[in-house]
């Protein structure tokens, strides 16, 4: 191809960056605004158009096609389906699901995004219209077939082997009805999610194709999209590339247009999320979601392995709005689930993990602490720097500091967008937030200058990058310091020494075309075609030839698919992949066979020992195999890749003298002013080496060397630096707002990375799985500092738990024996090995804090320790100040008074007595009710807990949540009240029950918002050979300004709930219903959030336990709301006979019976002022998406916060 031009395109949101390969070898990079309608329709087209044009001198219409006959190829990736799902832009599309499931989707795992916000924001769903299909199948399981018969259920072998039952047949006419009437309102695009489809397609592909006949011009089967175990993030995917797909193929109509003939013949490639290049007519929504991040992690990942000595590489993307970081050790790391921009997306993706932290992230000065994001001033109107009334942000503080020189920029800023960046307005918005931090009392002793509030919000935001590098790194058992740090982005080089420097890492590398980087690593990529299918065999000699005969199949598609675009045989490679999981657990890894050492055949495929592969990662990632557990294998794949044989750019002259500097400026470090040296990349030579400080310039990218660091220029023209040991600056025990906030990030890190531990050497499902765990670091006296994760029932505990001593353990673990009716442990091994887990916890925790004093030393450490709590205690304190005076502004006095009631009559009361000239209040629980005879009770750790999530959830903004919190309140609890039983007191509902009454009281009293569904509605059944326990989403509280989230879990808990598919497959039930029960919000100026039904049908005897509340006492409506409907517990036998069990109850049920649990609704708020009674289930408005975050880190995040 080297007589024509080669394209690769990252097509980004702000910019459009093109790397091109012209005739001849000549090399040309461009970038340009991604959207420019004055100048051009679309940015890629342009790039080509302009390139072509310039190396032809040929005069290249912009209006008319581009002839093809010079183009060789043309890669791209591109954020028009991010974009679309970040903006909700996508195809109008309906959802046709399994009936009895329609708002599946809507509930998804049922827990909130985040856990403190009292007004519940989730993402929209992408679908318009649901059609609810009528059809059913259920795995097999014990059904004989002369019962089956009987029943007239048909009985099918699904895709995995397992049998299943069609126990209700397609309805076919009333399917066509529902689907024409969704065309009629316009739309055409259809996702189809049916229960188990993943493994019997076949109602799906009749679905699919009566949607056709009828008009359909796009369809989204999710047995195709991705065929794949659990039905809810298996829909989101669907969804997805329903609502995605169509508006991608419009794009590239589009782009093609630009073109003569459409580019037919041309090779133009797309490129996917997990790192592999597709055919432009085969690229699709749900696997181009991260189509452009993904060409920067193949960029440096083929640019920094190899040719530096294979050693592992964290990439370092920093771009306006956020930050990319991923890692590479010879391969790809995927993931198989992620969420971005609150859609779960089912499909390989490499794990890039996206924290919101860019040059646009916002600066604030909050309760003495420096803050920086996740808000972020975006590329319009962007920093105070761009002249167009932007916020303060990173962006202006390296401006400030002179580490970005407007000189050398081009003069695109300003209204009109054609003056150069404006530092004197910089400076005149950081004298304002400096007076402010000046005027601030914990700041009281020491006026700090512009500069030094500026770099202060630079080490904020460099540790603030950090915490996901490390918890990326120790999530898989891997040392952080012992990575390379791949930098690139356009803001990536300013900060990176300061990052690596943190880390611990000695060498950065960053390419050339780092400000192209993505671009670049579309030329590298390699063609891809994968193939999956489900299974669900056990990884067992018995089964070796059915897995290599399907790995055979699947690699014979691939390599077909592949040789068809013009692949060689030598030039395609296959990876076999088996997912795979211990049997009783729910963590699968996908992995490539072990082929080292291969001896015992007979035990292994064919494609190598899939086991040993297992059992090797398992023990890295986790810290121990589990001895005697059958392995299971989940799905079965085949990765092809159609290896791209692309050149790589020549050597770059070698260096001749020494490296000429253009100019000297001044730039502010730790040490103050400092003279720095500014060289432009273009000008330097092979072999150059650049002693810090000093500026590389280019065209794409600045480069910051800081002091004690050295750059070095490679033969290709690619910058290295070596960190050198810094000299740190000295502080005291004084407290100093900066390292206040760094200390803050410092404490948080190191406790999320005792969690990482933790759950790596853990044995049980609870911790390892549940990820039902908190770290914590605490201060000399034993007072909590920071934790992580922030689980709500948790945050009072830790602090009286720390103190409790262990050498009676197991007798300990024993005691509850001695209570009649009560047992010990029932699993003492599982316990002690957890035990052993958190003391491998800890001194992974006493290791990171010796490392601060031994930098810090230990006075200034202990003294941080109290300044963290301090700080806590002043953002409570101002809370407390505010509530107390507008509460006096209103009644004259700053007393409080609530009360609500157990289903059982327990009253729980609270008076509130706020000082609001100081910000401190009394909890008083007086004339809360007697400890009762049942497990209702709370220990006083309960109410603490609650008292801290609502002071939290109050205060509005991330505040270190420790034992500062509290300092400004006093908990008075009646001795032998329900909220401080007797030791002998049952419990186990007070965690689950009485912490949300006492929760609702609070919030009641402060009168933030009306009474959730006030309820975890706890359900467990079994008998000697399964047990299951889960707990139920219901009505969320509406607000002053919000309407409450209908089927979500509140406040004390967010337990996510077990897949549908799931459930059925490994328990002897039907889940034949789950889905909002409309009307049971209360009405109100803002409605309160619905409740769900959801029915169990029991295919075997067992026992079902039930341990609910909100059955009698409805959830309170305020301000003239109405409040929520109560909840409800039914039993139906088989013959049809129906009981009510009351709130709490044990029974024993039959094959055929059926418990229908319908959880509470949320109170409304005000009153209603449209007089219409018609029934309009109202959500919160939809929040304006500032940034993504997603990857491995952001899941274990999520998943720590869903306990």
């Amino acid at each position: 191809m080297n007589d024509k031009f080669c394209f690769a395109i990252d097509r980004g949101g702000t910019f459009t960056d093109v790397y091109a390969r012209c005739p001849g070898g000549t090399v040309k990079v461009l970038k340009l605004l991604s959207v420019d309608p004055n100048n051009y329709s679309d940015a890629p087209t342009e790039g080509i158009r302009r390139i072509i044009e310039q190396e032809t001198g040929k005069r290249v219409p912009r209006n008319s096609p581009t002839e093809t006959d010079n183009i060789g190829w043309i890669r791209m990736g591109t954020t028009v389906a991010t974009n679309a799902l970040l903006e909700r832009k996508g195809e109008r599309m309906a959802l046709a699901i399994t009936e009895g499931f329609k708002d599946l989707l809507h509930i998804g795992n049922q827990a909130r995004p985040n856990i403190f916000d009292l007004k519940v924001l989730c993402p929209d769903v992408l679908y318009e219209e649901v059609v609810e299909v009528r059809e059913r199948v259920v795995p097999r399981q014990d059904v004989s077939e002369s019962e089956a018969s009987n029943n007239q259920w048909n009985l099918r072998k699904g895709s995995t082997g397992e049998e299943i039952l069609v126990v209700k047949k397609l309805d076919t006419k009333k399917l066509s009805q529902d689907l024409t009437k969704v065309l009629e309102r316009g739309i055409k695009s259809l996702a189809v999610v049916l229960i188990h489809s993943f493994m019997y397609k076949d109602h799906e592909e009749k679905v699919g194709a009566i949607a056709q006949e009828l008009g359909f011009s796009h369809v989204s089967l999710s047995s195709h999209v991705i065929p794949m175990v659990k039905a809810v993030p298996r829909g989101f995917t669907a969804c997805s590339d329903a609502y995605l797909t169509p508006h991608i193929k419009s794009y590239l109509e589009g782009f093609s247009s630009g073109f003569k003939n459409h580019l037919q013949g041309v090779n133009v490639l797309f490129m996917q999320s997990d790192g592999g290049l597709i055919e432009m007519d085969r690229f699709s929504g749900s696997r181009g979601i991260l189509s452009g991040p993904a060409g920067g992690v193949v960029g440096y990942a083929m640019t920094s392995y190899n040719q530096l000595g294979c050693q592992p590489v964290i990439g370092f993307d920093m771009g306006g709005t956020s930050t990319d970081v991923s890692r590479y050790a010879g391969k790809y790391e995927h993931v198989f689930e992620s969420t971005t921009a609150g859609v779960t997306i089912q499909a390989p993706q490499l794990d890039v993990n996206t924290v919101a932290a860019g040059g646009g992230s916002q600066l604030f000065f909050r309760s003495g602490m420096f803050v920086v994001g996740p808000e972020s001033a975006g590329a319009h109107p962007g920093p105070v720097c761009y002249k167009k009334g932007g916020p303060l942000a990173l962006t202006d503080a390296n401006v400030a500091l002179g580490r970005l020189l407007p000189q050398f920029f081009p003069k695109i800023f300003g209204p009109k967008e054609n003056e150069p960046l404006d530092k004197e307005s910089t400076m005149t918005a950081f004298k304002q937030i400096t007076d402010q931090v000046n005027s601030c009392d914990s700041n009281a002793d020491k006026n700090l200058s512009i500069e030094e509030v500026a770099l202060g919000f630079i080490h904020v935001a460099n540790e603030a990058m950090c915490r996901p590098i490390r918890a990326l790194t120790q999530a898989k058992g891997h040392d952080t310091s012992q990575h390379i740090l791949a930098v690139f982005g356009g803001a990536g080089g300013q900060h990176a020494c300061a990052v690596a420097r943190i880390l611990g890492m000695q060498t950065i590398v960053i390419h050339k075309y780092a400000g192209i980087l993505s671009a670049f690593g579309m030329a590298l990529a390699d063609v891809v075609q994968e193939a999956q299918e489900p299974c669900a065999k056990i990884y067992e000699s018995a089964n070796l030839s059915y897995l290599d005969s399907r790995l055979e199949a699947l690699e014979k598609e691939c390599t077909n698919a592949l040789k068809n675009q013009g692949f060689s045989s030598v030039n395609i490679i296959c990876e076999a992949y088996l997912n795979l999981r211990y049997e009783g657990t729910d963590c699968a890894l996908m992995v490539t066979a072990d082929k080292d050492g291969l001896i015992n055949k007979s035990n292994s495929c064919c494609y190598g020992d899939f086991k040993q592969a297992f059992l090797k990662r398992y023990k890295k990632e986790f810290g121990f195999v589990i001895a005697e557990r059958q392995i299971l294998v989940d799905d079965i794949r085949v990765r092809g890749i159609g290896k791209s044989v692309i050149e790589t750019d020549e050597d770059i002259l070698q260096a001749d003298g020494e490296p000429k500097i253009e100019t000297v400026t001044s730039v502010y470090f730790d040490e103050g002013w400092v003279d720095t040296r500014v060289y432009m990349l273009s000008s330097l030579g092979s072999g150059h080496i650049l002693p810090g400080p000093a500026i590389i310039m280019d065209k794409l990218s600045s480069i910051l060397i800081e002091p004690g660091c050295e750059g070095f220029i490679t033969h290709r023209g690619d910058v290295q630096i070596k960190i050198g040991s810094s000299k740190g600056k000295i502080i005291g025990t004084g407290l100093d707002t900066i390292h206040l906030s760094i200390f803050s990030h410092r404490f948080m890190s190191l406790a999320e990375q005792m969690g990482r531990i933790l759950q790596r050497t853990s044995v049980s499902t609870n911790i390892k799985e549940r990820l039902d765990f908190s770290c914590a670091l605490f201060g000399p006296d034993g007072g909590l500092v920071s934790n992580a994760p922030h689980i709500p029932v948790h945050l009072g505990a830790m602090q009286e738990t720390v103190q409790y001593q262990e050498e009676k353990l197991i007798e300990a673990l024993m005691n509850p024996a001695k209570i009649p009716g009560s047992s010990g442990t029932r699993n003492l091994r599982d316990n002690l090995s957890d035990l052993r887990a958190q003391v491998a916890a800890n001194h992974k925790g006493i290791l990171l804090v010796n490392e601060l004093i031994n930098f810090y030393g230990l006075d200034v450490v202990q003294a941080y320790m109290g300044y963290i709590q301090s700080n806590a205690e002043l953002a409570v304190r101002d809370l407390l100040k505010e509530v107390g005076s507008r509460i006096k502004r209103k009644t004259g006095a700053s007393l409080l008074h609530a009360v609500d009631y157990m289903d059982d009559g327990s009253p729980i009361e609270l008076t509130v007595d706020i000082n609001s000239k100081i910000g401190t209040a009394v909890f008083d629980f007086g004339g809360t009710g007697p400890e009762v005879w049942g497990n209702c009770n709370a220990p006083r750790a309960i109410t603490v807990s609650a008292v801290i999530y609502c002071l939290r959830s109050m205060v509005g903004h991330d505040i270190p949540l420790n034992e500062g919190c509290l300092k400004p309140v006093s908990i008075r609890l009646p001795p032998g009240c329900i909220l401080d039983p007797s030791p002998d007191a049952a419990v186990v509902g007070g965690n689950v029950l009485t912490s949300q009454r006492v929760v609702d009281v609070i919030l009641h009293a402060f009168d933030v918002c009306a009474a959730s569904q006030g309820c975890m509605n706890n359900i467990t059944f079994g008998d000697k050979d399964v047990g299951y326990y889960e707990t139920v989403a219901g009505g969320a509280g509406a607000g002053p300004t919000w309407h409450g989230r209908s089927g979500i879990h509140v406040h004390m808990t967010n337990t996510r709930i077990t897949d549908p598919e799931v459930l059925e497959c490994r328990y002897p039930v039907i889940l034949n219903k789950f889905m909002l029960v409309p009307g049971t919000g209360g009405r109100g100026k803002f409605r309160g959030g619905d409740g769900v039904i959801r029915e169990l049908i029991f295919r075997r005897p067992l026992t079902l336990s039930i341990l609910t509340e909100r059955r009698v006492f409805r959830p309170y409506g305020l301000q003239g709301g109405e409040d929520g409907q109560r909840g409800n517990n039914l039993l139906i036998r088989k013959c049809g006979r129906l009981i009510r069990l009351g709130s709490k109850a044990s029974v024993q049920v039959e094959k055929g019976d059926m418990f229908r649990l319908l959880t509470p609704g949320g109170g409304g708020y005000g009153t209603i002022v449209d007089s219409n009674p018609g029934y309009e289930n109202l959500e919160p408005p939809r929040k304006r998406q500032q940034h993504i975050q997603r990857g491995s880190v952001y899941e274990f995040t999520r998943a720590q916060e869903s306990v």
